[in-house]
């Protein structure tokens, strides 16, 4: 089979598209498919046998300067325009424009270059459907809608900035139009399936359940000492989805009764919600940002670390902690989202809090810190259960069985 696998942005590292676009599509090549990788920036790290596609932007949104203005010279379509416009309008034009540049690459293949399926993750912008009719077999995964991340963004944004952030998640009303016409339609969690169904109205007979892998051969337990009173927690964006700041509170208190430090894999905004945490709690000694984490370094970092934490106040599926899990590092993990679903019972494989609960997440770190026998018994637990249930090669062969749900039957032969 041939599959072109579409992503608007993939970063390598940090955020989840970028890693499952990585390693869905080096284990369908496994299997013996043929895969092409189109993606806008940041581009992903690929491995060999996977083609990549580069379908560039103009990269409005790039650190270090987000937002920027670019240079004339870098209008080279009526795409850019629209691009660029939309930005100025304080809307996110990325899945929109990406959809239209995709759908542009692929417009007019013929024979060996043209893929069988083209599998969306998650831009659900109109290009998909001139895609479908152009005669392509289209099918999309949602990891999760982001109308919750707009919930609990306007839920958090002061007055003066609500209009903005009504406006800069605008995108959604096409997202919802376009998931709806897709013949077929993965999501990673039975609490992403109810969620895809309330929010996007996508009929339920054309959902399908397969989970996020990880690395497990890769992500694997520390062979050093883990560093006393080391906890770690990820963040792909800074933003309340997250729960950092419930973390950091979390971290403060603790600081008042043992020696604690606090490692997030991610980027602090400057003047953001967690800058602002920091100075006000006094944490600038003992919380740390690391960014840009090559995978062995990452890895590193998870099985350093005492306790690992996951915050959030909503997700999907949350790659981080089977990642964690992966490195048999103990995990408190709050009951947001479809976590319990991932991490399992409480006191499993992972101690359960209740989400954006400070007191609740120090009295579980706490316990954690100050029992080896707990902490290691659910660490084992959680690798055993990761390998069980959240490998790459069992995702790949499940998105297969995905894809023919979609693709046109045979035509009979007579006899």
């Amino acid at each position: 089979m041939k599959i072109a696998l579409l992503s608007y942005r993939s970063k390598p590292h940090c955020g989840g598209q970028g890693v499952y676009v990585r390693h869905l599509s080096r284990e369908l090549v496994a299997l013996g498919h043929e895969v092409e990788v189109l993606s806008g920036q940041p581009y992903p790290e690929l491995d060999a046998g996977v083609r990549l596609t580069e379908v560039p932007s103009l990269d409005l949104y790039r650190e270090p300067d987000p937002f920027r203005i670019p240079r004339l010279r870098e209008f080279r379509s009526a795409t850019d325009v629209l691009e660029f416009l939309l930005m100025c309008t304080a809307a996110f034009p990325e899945p929109l424009t990406f959809s239209l540049r995709a759908r542009k690459a692929l417009k007019g293949r013929r024979g060996a270059d043209r893929p069988d399926v083209v599998h969306d993750n998650q831009t659900l912008g109109y290009g998909m459907l001139g895609m479908a009719r152009d005669g392509y077999t289209v099918v999309a995964n949602v990891h999760h809608p982001i109308t919750v991340d707009r919930r609990l963004d306007l839920a958090a944004a002061p007055l003066r900035k609500k209009l903005a952030t009504v406006r800069w998640y605008s995108f959604l009303r096409m997202q919802g139009r376009v998931v709806r016409r897709m013949p077929q339609v993965l999501t990673v969690s039975q609490n992403s399936f109810a969620d895809v169904v309330r929010d996007f109205r996508v009929d339920p007979s054309r959902l399908t359940v397969v989970p996020v892998g990880v690395e497990h051969e890769v992500f694997v337990p520390p062979t050093e000492p883990r560093v006393p009173g080391r906890i770690v927690a990820t963040a792909s964006a800074d933003v309340p989805l997250k729960g950092i700041v419930p973390l950091l509170e979390a971290v403060a208190k603790l600081r008042t009764e043992r020696d604690v430090e606090l490692v997030v894999v991610g980027r602090a905004k400057e003047g953001g919600a967690a800058a602002k945490a920091i100075e006000r709690l006094g944490l600038e000694g003992c919380v740390r940002f690391l960014t840009g984490l090559p995978e062995a370094e990452l890895v590193r970092t998870f099985g350093s670390a005492q306790v690992g934490v996951v915050p959030s106040l909503y997700e999907g599926f949350s790659l981080p902690a089977v990642e964690l899990m992966s490195c048999e590092t103990p995990l408190v993990a709050t009951t947001a989202g479809a976590l319990p679903e991932v991490v399992g019972p409480d006191g499993e494989s992972a101690l359960h809090v209740p989400p954006g609960d400070p007191e609740a997440l120090a009295a579980a770190i706490g316990r954690l810190l100050d029992d080896d026998a707990l902490a290691a018994r659910l660490g084992a637990a959680g690798r055993r259960r990761v390998v069980e249930r959240f490998t790459w090669q069992a995702v790949a062969r499940q998105t297969v069985d995905w894809y023919r749900l979609a693709l046109p039957a045979p035509p009979v032969r007579e006899a």
